[in-house]
């Protein structure tokens, strides 16, 4: 080989080296551009699941704002703050949209943080929601609206100009910059198939993606499925409160209310007046012209006591024809000046077919005639029953107890029991009724753990619900004061014969013997005999609860009377305990529903109980006070 062929040879050699390293070169370079690739391409999918986690994040915060019991106005400030929070917002509000003699605009109704910034708002001496939003195309705004479609603007200058008119350029065009807003995106709202409002957000962002639009929009509609659950919240809180025929308060609401207003007139040593109310004749007007008509004269009282009432003032249907009104801060005299004035203006109505109708009414003022919630109920309640039994259409000022109350005679019942009888009872209880005179709350406290010895499903709070019926039922049946307190003790003691029955025959599940029943049949007789007979001070109550199993056609026991002969308020305690029984469980069969007692107290009226008396039961259980 020549010297020549050897350098080819060597050239041919680097060429192909030169080759190899160009080509290395090549794929390095490839590599190298593939990975960066690779790595915007993760850095963007990395973004994107970030936006997406905040997404979802923002997306819980409302689900659990949904499931709370929250008032609306909270739900929506949550919301907007956790949309401005955790996906990078300036700022986000809900507005309504409102038209008035100046044009269409944009209300404010919930806001993130400090709109357009502290600065802002301390110059023009306004808080968020007092800012009103035009926009530079109205016409275009309220067409998108109407459409449920999204709008999308970066003119923030027009839009920020439409918010203080009076600004210079120089400070609108400052305000943006130091915001840094530089789009906004508006979301119409629907609720009820109506337009509610819209959302609305500022970004720092000129252009608004696909993506983000997307999920604006169903950002929305979340937004409006959590409007719709927090108005049924709402709703339903309203309806707890509230006695549905009248719209006012009912008497739950009343009970709780008049014991916070007690604290209260404490802290601050001030009156106030409880107003007792009693629609007059109302039986008549349901005989003579039928349940509707009742209805209406009920309604008429309602709408008196709400256009007389200040915002402060409390009026409470408790039941049937009876309300009452708490006056905060007013003494017996003003309560008397109110009480004259509701009664003047339903003297005044005349109803369809009624005609006329009036009202008997008794006052009674805190820290006056009472200092105790329950007692002041009483008094006034007797107040109103005195002005019925003298001629009604008349207003009567409560009274100091000068006699034995019933609750007193109740008492003293109640710790002679205790001390000549082994009945297991709370110790503190029992000290409660001895050592502090006691009141309603203790006598139902008392009696429902008596109950409890020998009825395991008793829900407490049962007595107390006992009497508040047996109340409303006698005076619908018109019976005198002196034997509504009667009944009132005789709810609280007609079953305290049960203690001294063995607790294997209560809770048998088995049908019961001939034995069996004799022995439950002797019930009532123990009751009145060995346990109450030697208390002198309930002779007369001795024989309602002796007779409170007697049926109307005389199947009951333990006399088999029947009829009018058996005492009113015997009828009363045997309906109500009926209707209790039938809605807890039993050995041997399960709790009905409300409905479903009632269904059976209407099937054995004329045979447990006379067809009046159940029809009155139920009207006034139908009320669910």
């Amino acid at each position: 080989m020549g010297f020549f062929d050897g350098l080819r040879n060597i050239k041919k050699e680097i060429d192909r080296v030169e080759s190899s390293v160009y080509s290395g070169k090549q794929s390095l370079m490839e590599v190298y551009e593939r990975n960066v690739k690779l790595e915007a391409e993760i850095a963007a999918r990395t973004k994107e699941l970030d936006t997406a986690n905040r997404q979802m994040l923002t997306l819980q915060h409302i689900w659990d704002m949904m499931n709370s019991s929250k008032p609306l106005s909270s739900v929506l400030n949550a919301i907007v703050s956790s949309l401005q929070g955790e996906l990078g917002y300036l700022h986000s509000c809900i507005a309504k949209r409102l038209v008035d003699k100046d044009g269409i605009y944009l209300q404010l109704v919930a806001c993130s943080g400090e709109l357009f910034g502290d600065s802002f708002l301390e110059k023009f001496n306004c808080e968020p929601c007092d800012l009103r939003l035009k926009f530079p195309d109205i016409e275009e705004l309220s067409h998108t609206i109407e459409n449920n479609k999204i709008y999308y603007s970066n003119d923030i200058l027009t839009l920020l100009k439409s918010v203080v008119p009076d600004a210079s350029e120089e400070f609108i065009t400052e305000l943006a910059k130091a915001t840094n807003t530089k789009s906004y995106v508006l979301v119409p709202l629907a609720y009820k198939h109506s337009h509610f409002g819209s959302l609305l957000v500022f970004s720092s962002r000129e252009d608004a993606t696909e993506n983000e639009l997307n999920f604006l929009n169903l950002f929305a509609k979340q937004i409006e499925l959590a409007i719709t659950i927090a108005d049924l919240f709402q709703a339903v809180k309203e309806q707890a409160i509230t006695d549905g025929m009248t719209g006012l308060y009912n008497r739950r609401y009343f009970e709780e209310f008049i014991k916070k207003e007690a604290i209260r007139a404490n802290r601050q040593n001030q009156k106030f007046t409880v107003i007792g109310l009693d629609l007059d004749h109302l039986k008549k007007i349901n005989d003579k012209y039928g349940h509707n008509y009742g209805d209406l004269a009920i309604k008429a009282i309602a709408e008196v006591l709400k256009s007389s009432c200040r915002s402060i003032d409390i009026a409470a249907r408790m039941g049937g024809e009876e309300f009452n009104v708490i006056l905060p801060g007013v003494d017996s005299q003003g309560g008397l000046i109110f009480a004259e004035r509701i009664r003047k203006t339903i003297e005044s109505i005349s109803l369809e077919k009624i005609g006329h109708i009036t009202a008997s009414i008794g006052v009674g003022t805190y820290f006056e005639q009472s200092e105790d919630v329950d007692e002041l109920l009483e008094l006034v309640d007797n107040a109103m029953y005195h002005s019925k039994r003298n001629g009604r259409n008349q207003v009567t000022l409560s009274k100091p107890i000068t006699e034995t109350s019933w609750q007193e005679v109740a008492i003293a019942t109640f710790v002679d029991i205790l001390n000549k009888h082994q009945i297991p009872i709370n110790i503190n209880t029992s000290k409660l009724l001895e050592g502090m005179g006691g009141n309603n709350e203790t006598l139902y406290r008392v009696s429902d753990e008596l109950v409890s010895t020998y009825n395991p499903e008793h829900q407490e709070g049962g007595t107390k619900r006992k009497v508040i019926l047996a109340t409303l039922l006698a005076k619908r049946l018109d019976l005198p004061k002196e034997s509504i307190d009667k009944l009132k003790v005789a709810v609280l003691l007609y079953d305290i014969g049960n203690t001294m029955l063995p607790k294997e025959l209560l809770a048998k599940k088995e049908p019961l013997s001939e034995e069996d029943k004799v022995s439950i049949k002797q019930h009532p007789i123990i009751a009145a005999r060995e346990i109450l007979q030697p208390i002198s001070r309930i002779n007369d109550i001795i024989p309602i609860i002796e007779k409170h199993h007697e049926n109307w056609n005389g199947t009951g026991y333990p006399s088999n009377i029947s009829g009018e002969d058996i005492p009113t308020e015997s009828q009363i305690i045997l309906i109500i305990d009926s209707y209790f029984a039938l809605m807890e469980n039993r050995p041997y069969r399960a709790a009905m529903s409300k409905d479903e007692a009632i269904k059976t107290i209407l099937e054995e009226a004329n045979s447990k109980w006379s067809d009046k008396l159940a029809t009155e039961f139920v009207e006034i259980v139908k009320e669910d006070i």
